[in-house]
């Protein structure tokens, strides 16, 4: 490869993995460090519906800068914390929180993976006793003479006496 293709190649990829993560807090003007702090506890509060496993303050989907911007409209138009995630809440359900209230619409949240365990569990526990309670048979006279009979025949030894 010549040094002029590795240099565009070098090029793009930084360009790429610049844009990728050109988003940061610092775009968010605030009136005071208080209101700054108040937005940043409240998007870390939140999770980032396409990524699932991380918040909206660190996540880089798309939808995730759209529900920050979001939050931060409602935040400088005067809405409260809870105004905001009440709005989230009517509007993507339980799921948008990080920390879902229980009550029984999200015990699936809760209680699901305990359930999953414990079926697990249950069918661990079935398939070890049932292989407990499979005694292995002994092997009677004739099985004994005809293994010993396949085994010298290929030329093995055998520890048994004749």
């Amino acid at each position: 490869m010549s040094p002029l293709i590795k240099t565009l190649f070098l090029a793009a990829a930084l360009a790429l993995g610049t844009a990728a993560s050109a988003y940061t807090l610092e775009e968010f003007e605030f009136d005071s460090p208080q209101q700054q702090q108040e937005f940043r506890e409240l998007i870390a509060k939140l999770r980032c519906l396409v990524c699932q496993n991380e918040s909206l303050a660190g996540s880089q989907a798309e939808l995730a800068q759209d529900l920050r911007n979001e939050v931060y409209k409602m935040m400088r138009a005067g809405q409260s914390k809870d105004e905001i995630l009440d709005f989230l809440v009517s509007r993507y359900g339980d799921f948008v929180l990080y920390d879902p209230p229980l009550k029984p619409s999200t015990y699936i949240l809760w209680f699901g993976p305990f359930v999953l365990i414990g079926i697990g569990a249950v069918f661990l526990l079935r398939t070890l006793m049932r292989k407990k309670s499979t005694t292995d048979q002994d092997l009677t006279d004739e099985d004994r003479e005809r293994l010993r009979q396949m085994l010298t025949a290929e030329g093995g030894k055998t520890d048994q006496p004749s």
